[in-house]
């Protein structure tokens, strides 16, 4: 009696690292929709895959005010946990309020005002990243 391979269905690790990949892609996605919806400006998001292995994706966003950079960090916030089940490791520069970034694990956000973006110019720091094509 011959018995044939049973073979898995389990997911490889190399499917699993993908789906945690577009995953990350989709959260980070969603943060920048969520930015966009909250008069969000310059909306840029960088895939660091192959750059760095601390996180997959930058979401970079230019906010006019205090007000509406608080606003854009907590309702990506709010959106990211209730809707995606992500948890926050840290938030650093709410209090300062020129530049706020949330970290999320795979996915950074970056919220800040024009000058420091501009000062920081985080785009040109890691010009090797991929953009991510927006449709937002």
């Amino acid at each position: 009696m011959s018995k044939t391979p049973v073979q898995s269905t389990a997911p490889s690790v190399a499917d699993k690292r993908l789906d945690d990949h577009s995953l990350a892609l989709k959260r980070a996605l969603a943060a920048a929709s969520t930015a966009a919806d909250n008069r969000g400006q310059d909306i840029c998001v960088l895939d660091m895959r192959g750059l760095s292995d601390m996180f997959d994706f930058f979401v970079l966003v230019s906010g006019t005010s205090r007000r509406q950079l608080h606003a854009m960090s907590e309702e990506i916030d709010r959106v990211l946990t209730q809707q995606w089940g992500e948890q926050r490791l840290g938030i650093e520069g709410y209090e300062e309020s020129r530049w706020i970034l949330l970290d999320y694990g795979d996915v950074v956000v970056h919220l800040f005002d024009p000058d420091t973006r501009a000062y920081y110019a985080l785009e040109d720091l890691w010009a090797h990243a991929k953009r991510v094509p927006l449709s937002l």
